[in-house]
């Protein structure tokens, strides 16, 4: 009976370092030293005596030590063992990255922005801690019933004693049944049903960058009903984007950009940023003199001798130029679909129109789609005008539509349909998000958003992508899916034993037996967990 409880114990050892290698992996992804420049020398420093404020170097395949932001140099960052997302992500000068990551093109150099427990790294290994060392309420209740089941089993126990030696049968008979019920009752399988099941999510979940703040939330994320989905950031991409040129008859669309895009490369308005950008891509920029940024209306410049506008309507028609019919036209039709136009003219006249817009994520349309196979109904929240509100809706496949809401009325919203009886999910990145974040059922931060946002919320999405909050929810409801499993097996093969051991139909060996390979289908149970897959790798 002894081999059998030992062995037991250690496959079920065995088994829980097994659920619980995702947090160490975690732990010790960080780089170990770190190349320092100071005075313009490069010193090999262990990276826990670095400083915020230190310049560091980071050649290709080397870790980034540290968060901070690129001073000099441009390359692929592969942000795949933090973010779960497999494409690297291009930095340049000014852009953030993330230490732990892998510099895969360039050499960079970084100035350390947060160092040792400040890190984005450090932060998600404490949370995923903390995580699994709270108790689910399903666990609280298998608790309170474990405080009745135990006196329950002693008096049971002596009860069989009792009955056994009462009937004539002999004390060997007697004590051999009543050790069996002891046995055979052991909750260590109760005690393992729900810290190993969170182990194993909490630890898959920050591989696939989702981070879930407590046990607590896999309630919340089997309750909800509605998803609401903040759209700057969110649904879209944040940013602003030249997705469409114009040209007036008989003009140039590649002279439209190269003349336009090389006014705007001048401004560092976002707009004019996205026009420069969109035109750099189809070609060099010319070089532009005289440039004059004209507030509130647009910029002006000499690009090849040409005195070139670039800017809102009313700033071509102040200057005299001619604006065709057409060109209005196509200024309507940019606009009816929610894009901000502007238009480019020179030599008397607009000679074409320039559609920017906040473009929408690659994967929104489709995790739309899967939050809907989740039973949830999507809502689209943003404080943009309602033509720009319906556009990207449409393009999303979002019914339900509330813009015009200012910052402060975003948590109102969340009220009034927790009012109407809905259990609402909040997806957002702002801190203007954070009241409603804090006020939903269940708040769901992008990890790409500010830190107010994702200190509020309760699962935090490392990979800034709408995908990774049908991964949060998936992930959630499953491992909450698990507990309750391995809780009705624990409490199931109890429940079932106890009068065959109590009858004297179960000898104490098999009883130990038995035991302790309901702690090890418990332990093995958990651990399907770590075969979880996202969403979109399921397709």
């Amino acid at each position: 009976m002894t081999v059998f409880i030992l062995a037991g114990r250690y496959f079920e050892a065995r088994s829980k370092r097994t659920a619980g290698a995702a947090l160490r992996a975690l732990l010790e992804l960080g780089a170990k030293d770190v190349a320092v420049l100071r005075d313009g020398v490069e010193t090999r420093i262990p990276v826990d005596r670095l400083a915020v404020g230190d310049r560091f170097v980071v050649r290709p395949g080397e870790k980034i030590a540290t968060d901070g932001v690129v001073d000099d140099g441009t390359s692929a960052v592969d942000a795949s063992m933090l973010t779960g997302e497999s494409v690297p992500v291009e930095v340049g000068p000014g852009d953030g990255v993330v230490g732990a990551t892998i510099n895969a093109g360039g050499r960079l150099v970084v100035t350390a922005t947060r160092v040792g427990g400040d890190t984005q790294l450090a932060r998600m290994a404490d949370l995923v801690e903390q995580a699994q060392s709270g108790k689910a309420a399903v666990q609280r209740l298998a608790d309170r019933i474990s405080g009745v089941f135990v006196p329950i089993v002693i008096t049971l126990a002596v009860g069989t004693l009792g009955w056994w030696l009462g009937t004539g049968a002999g004390p060997t008979a007697a004590f051999t049944a009543a050790v069996a019920v002891l046995i055979i009752a052991c909750p260590c399988a109760l005690g393992l049903a729900t810290p190993t099941a969170l182990l194993v999510g909490t630890g898959r979940g920050a591989q696939l960058g989702v981070l879930i703040k407590g046990p607590e939330v896999l309630e919340s994320t089997r309750r909800v009903d509605t998803v609401v989905l903040d759209k700057t950031g969110t649904v879209t991409t944040g940013r602003m984007t030249l997705v469409d040129a114009v040209p007036a008859s008989g003009e140039d669309r590649a002279e439209l950009l190269r003349l336009a895009g090389a006014v705007e490369a001048a401004s560092e308005h976002p707009i004019a940023r996205a026009v420069a950008a969109g035109a750099a891509e189809a070609g060099t920029l010319p070089p532009v003199s005289d440039f004059a940024n004209l507030e509130g209306l647009g910029v002006s410049g000499t690009v090849d001798g040409r005195a070139v506008l670039v800017g809102r309507p009313r700033l071509l028609r102040e200057r005299g130029i001619d604006v065709p019919s057409e060109v209005e036209r196509a200024v309507g039709d940019a606009e009816a679909t929610g894009r901000t136009a502007i238009l480019a003219g020179w030599d008397g006249r607009a000679r074409g129109v320039l559609a920017v817009a906040d473009v929408v994520r690659p994967t929104s349309r489709a995790a739309v789609a899967r939050l809907r196979a989740l039973g949830l109904t999507p809502i689209l929240l943003t404080g943009d005008n309602a033509t720009v509100a319906r556009a990207v809706a449409a393009e999303v496949g979002v019914d339900e539509v509330i813009s015009e809401v200012l910052p402060a009325g975003k948590v109102d919203v969340v009220r009034r349909l927790q009012a109407e009886g809905r259990s609402v999910a909040m997806v957002g990145d702002g801190v203007n998000d954070a009241p409603a974040l804090a006020q939903a059922d269940l708040g769901l931060a992008m990890g790409t958003g500010t830190d107010v946002a994702i200190e509020v919320s309760d699962l935090t999405l490392v990979r800034g992508d709408l995908d990774a909050a049908v991964d949060a929810i998936r992930l959630s409801r499953r491992t909450l899916g698990i507990i309750r499993g391995n809780l009705f097996w624990a409490f199931g093969y109890n429940v079932a034993a106890l009068p065959l051991a109590a009858a004297g139909l179960l000898n104490p060996m098999i009883a130990g037996a038995t035991m302790a390979l309901s702690s090890v289908f418990v332990v093995a149970n958990s651990l399907r967990l770590r075969r979880f897959r996202p969403a979109a790798g399921e397709l």
